[in-house]
């Protein structure tokens, strides 16, 4: 599933946040490793990005955080088996940490932007505290939903396919 360029790409504002971000070689890689088995880390990232600095507009909240932190908050390149064998936790729990190192290695990062990258999993595990801002919360109840599109969208578009393939028959048979 392609998050649709064009949505992101068009918005002067949202690019004038990110367009450096978007230069990293680093930060690129992240389109070459599949996220959620139908998109990529990188697409995944952004669509978090652009949905949380939306939100973050009309509820006045500070949408450079935003933007930027959730463009980063995904930023590692290990896979599951790789986070395993390092045996200092989960997933959920070692990428937050891993993804704050690399932005840190890019960007200077505000004390929002840490709480954002390292916070966004919060509801799926325990051990790294509740979020302290408002910016955090987004990005993490939108980086579930950004999940479960991306996840769901696939699944719901093979089930139309298959009522659709279905409805051809129902009709030839009833012809």
């Amino acid at each position: 599933m392609e998050f649709v360029r064009s949505i992101w790409e068009n918005d002067k504002d949202y690019m004038t946040l990110v367009e450096d971000l978007l230069e990293n070689e680093d930060l690129l890689k992240l389109d070459e490793i599949t996220h959620h088995r139908y998109t990529t880390r990188l697409i995944h990232s952004l669509f978090v990005s652009y949905v949380s600095y939306k939100i973050a507009k009309r509820l006045n909240l500070n949408v450079r955080a935003i933007a930027r932190a959730g463009l980063l908050h995904d930023f590692f390149h290990e896979g599951r088996e790789e986070i395993a064998s390092m045996k200092v936790g989960s997933h959920n729990f070692v990428h937050p940490k891993i993804a704050v190192k690399n932005a840190e290695r890019l960007t200077e990062l505000s004390e929002l932007e840490k709480d954002i990258i390292l916070k966004h999993m919060f509801l799926t595990t325990t051990g790294i505290g509740m979020p302290r801002y408002k910016e955090s919360l987004v990005v993490t109840c939108v980086d579930k939903y950004c999940s479960i599109n991306e996840v769901s969208t696939p699944a719901r578009m093979k089930v139309k396919g298959k009522i659709s393939e279905w409805r051809m028959k129902l009709r030839v048979v009833h012809a």
